[in-house]
């Protein structure tokens, strides 16, 4: 899936969107970083409040597809910064957790 068919899909405002398709295959809710690093898989999505830079390291060291920031949170500079720096894709939302995951589910991800 192109990465902006991803974002225009699920209503997401793109903070990086990388120069990679995206090939999603599963999804992955959680904001405490080390039950993420050991429950993650590769390709998965990542839908989390956290906005540190520290999730982009996360993200790069399980190989998933992409972070989805909900709730509206303030992603800082710096996590974008190093996102661009590892070709990691970015994504921010108004909606829940919840909204995210089923919209996700509705496009056939589980």
């Amino acid at each position: 899936m192109k990465i902006l068919d991803f974002a225009d899909k699920l209503n997401l405002d793109p903070l990086y969107e990388a120069s990679k398709d995206i090939e999603i295959e599963g999804v992955y809710i959680g904001d405490l970083l080390s039950i993420v690093m050991s429950k993650a898989k590769k390709n998965y999505a990542w839908i989390t409040i956290q906005t540190h830079i520290n999730t982009v390291a996360v993200a790069e060291l399980l190989e998933l597809a992409c972070i989805i920031v909900v709730e509206n949170m303030e992603v800082e500079e710096e996590t974008l910064d190093k996102a661009r720096e590892l070709n990691i894709p970015v994504f921010k939302t108004k909606a829940s957790a919840y909204e995210i995951a089923a919209k996700l589910y509705e496009t056939g991800i589980k």
